[in-house]
């Protein structure tokens, strides 16, 4: 195990001490909070029950099928000692010169190095460096567990931009591990504007148009084991400028996790280290982007969760541009600690074809949420 894995994994086992008793952990809570989550899904649990599983998780795992709550409301209603004070304004030195980061980047980044090196303190620019960074921290991290290689691929966009795939198939660890960046720019669609402003943006174009530039890093893990949980992050900023030459600008994001199996101290290093990154911002963030992730990650027509959450928000435009980059870059920063201790806490778990051909069920309910509700 890394000396990263082993820090992160001994804080949040701190953290999890201090927060509460695993034995005591939130069953009565449903992952989404929706109405009627209290209610058992008979089909589901006519399943889960006709499905063996061994001693090691009899009663350290439930199934995932969004009856059972985890870990995020009773830490919610846990009183801290102290709370962390708001961050400062991100310090622009501390993010280093671009040339010798882009080194350790997957590839060169969609925008050239000299004009991010020309335009470094713009928050367009800073962006691009953290999701390229992100990606690369992700990526590698997974390939030092799973010993496979990522293959990285380039895409151009006609209009403008373009973007970089990292994808890991058919692996060791990994039946497949995408982790995407894309950085495109152009005029927005009379559409797209038309559902900005639905969402409340006042948008004044100059001749019809809208310049506009968009990016984000995203990636969805899928493990072969079933005792490890599937993986979800994206953070992202978007930028419009209007006719008067002013700029508006909103991140969003979050990070979920998605189990066949639901084991409770996973759940608590998960959430524990969201929490933490919330909290270094505002005392606000976590429980209120927890929520948001439960209300957006339900799957409505079956009346359950895709997973046990994590956090999830949109249109961030607040308290200003250098806090609200500072809380994202906080959240991008938790991608490997969150989630890489639970991958290797799992590494050799033995599973039997029914608890795989349960992941493969599980799977086909996160496809339907894709497909039908994710506004993406």
């Amino acid at each position: 195990m890394t000396h990263l894995a082993v820090s992160t994994l001994n804080r949040s086992l701190r953290s999890t001490v201090r927060l509460c008793n695993v034995s005591q952990l939130y069953t009565s809570h449903i992952i989404a909070g929706g109405k009627g989550s209290a209610r058992w899904s008979s089909r589901f649990s006519q399943a889960a029950r006709a499905l063996p599983v061994s001693s090691k998780y009899r009663t350290g795992v439930l199934m995932a099928t969004g009856v059972f709550g985890i870990v995020a409301a009773g830490v919610c209603h846990l009183q801290q000692a102290e709370m962390a004070t708001r961050v400062k304004k991100v310090e622009e030195d501390e993010e280093g010169d671009v040339v010798e980061r882009c080194r350790n980047f997957m590839a060169p980044p969609v925008t050239s190095v000299s004009v991010l090196e020309q335009r470094k303190h713009e928050m367009s620019s800073r962006m691009e460096m953290l999701i390229m960074e992100t990606q690369a921290e992700f990526c590698r991290a997974l390939q030092e567990v799973d010993g496979g290689k990522f293959k990285v691929d380039r895409w151009s966009r006609e209009e403008g931009g373009g973007g970089i795939s990292c994808v890991l198939q058919d692996s060791k660890v990994f039946e497949k591990a995408g982790v995407n960046v894309s950085v495109v720019f152009g005029h927005l669609s009379e559409e797209a504007a038309k559902q900005m402003r639905s969402r409340g943006k006042s948008l004044k174009a100059k001749d019809g148009k809208l310049p506009f530039v968009a990016m984000g890093v995203s990636s969805v893990i899928h493990p072969k084991n079933p005792h490890i949980p599937t993986v979800h992050f994206n953070y992202r900023y978007f930028e419009v400028e209007e006719a008067d030459g002013n700029k508006q600008w909103w991140f969003g994001g979050g990070t979920d996790l998605t189990p066949v199996y639901i084991n409770k101290e996973d759940a608590v290093i998960f959430h524990s280290v969201l929490r933490d990154a919330c909290d270094k911002h505002s005392p606000k963030y976590y429980p209120d982007f927890k929520k948001w992730c439960d209300r957006y990650f339900f799957i409505r027509h079956r009346n359950e969760t895709r997973g046990i959450g994590g956090i999830f928000f949109d249109d961030l435009d607040s308290p200003n541009q250098e806090e609200a980059f500072s809380f994202v870059k906080s959240c991008a920063k938790t991608v490997v600690p969150c989630y890489l201790p639970i991958v290797r806490k799992h590494l050799n778990d033995k599973f039997t074809q029914q608890e795989k051909d349960w992941q493969q069920i599980r799977r086909g309910r996160y496809v339907e949420f894709n497909l039908v509700y994710d506004r993406g």
